[in-house]
């Protein structure tokens, strides 16, 4: 690994406790914060205890590592007032935190909802402008906008991680376009984490899904090579979304989340 000393935040989610297990052996020290205790620490990991809204918390989990995996924050869509503080507050602690401490690279995780309002027709390589389809992407945006000012101000090494539908496995007919497997998160992630000279990209967080909507050069520049397809899984999956035309489905309706009735 290119990095021996690393920081998972948000490490009590699902995808960090996917990728504690991914990283652990890769690396030599593997420093998990949440603002939940996590007591079941294995061989190579610490827990530091933090608030992404405390810059100073934020800044003693960072100090000492060499780059940070930033999956920390809300994971979906809720009221501003909820997700204005590890959304926003918590995402520019993070990369503040970084450049004060030296850090050479951050990996943050965005979302594909930051283009849901996008044709689902359409495939995107991420070089769109962003079309959140909520408050929740939106943040997202400000925190691809908060990667890419510090990469070209500071230096700072940033990779933006759009991802998609992460699930043990797909259980709806638009994951067959969006899943992203437990097994190929650890692979991209890894790539994001090992690929030499990044100054700042963006990449779809996706498997080799049959009929997904986003290209994959730019993640395959970094080193992804995907294993996995949702179209096994494509049998009889309920269809949430139908009627849709937009990527978002079911995200981008005006009810989605309560907070604009």
């Amino acid at each position: 690994m290119r990095y021996e000393h690393v920081l998972l935040t948000g490490a009590a989610g699902r995808i960090g406790h996917c990728l504690r297990d991914g990283l652990r052996d890769a690396v030599r020290d593997l420093r998990l914060t949440d603002l939940r205790p996590i007591e079941d620490l294995a061989r190579g990991e610490t827990f530091v205890q933090a608030d992404l809204c405390d810059a100073e918390a934020v800044g003693r989990a960072v100090a000492g590592m060499q780059a940070v995996v930033h999956l920390g924050g809300v994971p979906d869509e809720a009221p501003f007032e909820v997700l204005e503080g590890p959304n926003l507050r918590g995402t520019f602690n993070v990369f503040d935190a970084a450049r004060r401490a030296g850090v050479r690279r951050v990996v943050y995780a965005s979302s594909n909802r930051i283009t849901g309002f996008y044709p689902a027709s359409r495939v995107l390589d991420g070089n769109e402008p962003v079309r959140p389809d909520g408050l929740y992407g939106a943040t997202k945006a400000f925190g691809e906008a908060l990667g890419r000012l510090y990469a070209d101000k500071f230096g700072l090494e940033v990779v933006c991680v759009r991802i998609g539908s992460f699930e043990e496995r797909p259980s709806e007919v638009r994951h067959l376009t969006t899943w992203l497997s437990p097994a190929d998160a650890v692979r991209l992630f890894t790539a994001c984490l090992e690929a030499p000279d990044v100054g700042f990209e963006t990449v779809y967080g996706v498997s080799a899904n049959t009929r997904r909507w986003w290209d994959l050069e730019a993640a395959a520049r970094l080193g992804y090579e995907p294993r996995d397809d949702a179209e096994l899984y494509a049998a009889g999956l309920p269809d949430e979304d139908a009627g849709s035309d937009v990527q978002g489905g079911r995200f981008a309706r005006a009810d989605y989340g309560g907070w604009a009735l």
